[in-house]
């Protein structure tokens, strides 16, 4: 490309872009996306071999600007649904537990039975309405003639003494 040509459609990449931004914008859905079509446009110039570009200068920067946005687009859905199958793969985790983590998960409930079979039957009776069947404090309270800050307490202490006996595998 001919110098004069190639200062041409750089003069009138400028001259003409807030109308190809607008266009891009449309295009692409995106402001950003659109400026950085047009910042790669400018780039591609030095790449224009060809002088008869120079009969219609605006005609041909738009067509460029246009593939070069249906390019992107192609790319980033390319890119979208590959990061899909990614997250999709990522989220496949083999759900069978090998044999150590299953002795040591059955060890664990084991610990975890017997340590609340060594609450008081109302710590107890806390503990289990309050974690396993997610019954309200206030419910618990008034079915078992206490008041709530007694639950909390109650529960408070239960779950301390699991932890406790978890702890000391």
């Amino acid at each position: 490309m001919t110098e004069s040509a190639w200062v041409t459609l750089r003069r009138r990449l400028v001259e003409s872009y807030d109308e190809l931004r607008i266009l891009l914008t449309r295009r692409l859905g995106s402001e950003d996306l659109a400026r950085e079509t047009l910042h790669e446009t400018w780039l591609r110039l030095d790449r224009v071999d060809d002088v008869s570009v120079m009969r219609n200068p605006d005609a041909y920067l738009a067509r460029v600007a246009l593939n070069l946005a249906t390019d992107r687009q192609r790319f980033e859905t390319r890119r979208a649904r590959k990061s899909d199958v990614n997250a999709v793969l990522d989220d496949i985790v083999d759900e069978a537990p090998d044999q150590a983590e299953e002795l040591e998960s059955r060890r664990d409930l084991k610990m975890f039975e017997a340590a609340i079979w060594e609450l008081s039957e109302r710590r107890r009776a806390i503990l289990i309405a309050a974690r396993l069947d997610q019954e309200p404090h206030q419910k618990i309270a008034e079915r078992l003639g206490i008041s709530k800050r007694m639950v909390q307490i109650e529960l408070k202490y239960a779950l301390q003494h699991c932890k406790s006996r978890l702890e000391r595998k």
